[in-house]
């Protein structure tokens, strides 16, 4: 549990001294699993049981835990925190400070402006329920300091405006802004997906 069992950053990954591979939080945990031309900057922990593609970078200080899926060519910035038992597919970035709780689920092709936080938990300390992240499919884009609360589901090609708090599920191809996230078509400047 001291996190002493730690795994070396292999020769095809570039890692700076003070990033931790490998954090043990269990005993029988696994060390993840790593593929190639990995950027691991300082003070970032990669716990165990994680599998990461290729092309993985991150900032400093960002943190992967456990029970993570992550694909190829995923960016995640400094203070930027996986909270574990997620998935994450190819193509991502998540900016500095995002938050992405346990049982999130994240499509490819998706874009996490500074600060947004996503949530799994309806009723904080109140009540004891199953926690449930959201689901972000293809191509969606999180503007900064947007907040997605659980359960919700942003459907591909969406866009999140700016400080948005999107309290319900989100079609396909749709701009969501304000608090509470209100609706609207998909502005033609807006179309036509990420290309991360």
């Amino acid at each position: 549990m001291d996190g002493s069992n730690n795994t070396e950053v292999t020769t095809e990954s570039d890692g700076d001294p003070g990033a931790t591979v490998g954090y043990e939080y269990d005993s029988d945990s696994s060390p993840p699993v790593l593929g190639d031309a990995a950027a691991i900057r300082a003070g970032t922990i990669i716990y165990n049981d994680v599998v990461i593609g290729d092309g993985f970078s991150t900032g400093h200080h960002a943190l992967v835990r456990e029970l993570t899926d992550i694909g190829d060519d995923v960016l995640v910035g400094t203070n930027a925190v996986i909270d574990g038992r997620s998935t994450i597919g190819s193509h991502v970035s998540l900016q500095t400070g995002v938050y992405v709780p346990s049982q999130t689920e994240i499509g490819d092709n998706v874009f996490l402006g500074p600060h947004a936080v996503l949530t799994n938990d309806p009723y904080p300390i109140r009540q004891d329920v199953e926690l449930a992240g959201p689901t972000l499919e293809n191509h969606v884009s999180v503007g900064a300091n947007a907040t997605i609360l659980p359960g919700v589901t942003v459907g591909r090609g969406s866009f999140i405006a700016a400080g948005a708090v999107v309290t319900e599920d989100v079609p396909e191809e749709t701009l969501a802004l304000g608090a509470p996230a209100k609706h609207e078509p998909l502005p033609d400047s807006l179309q036509g997906g990420n290309d991360i």
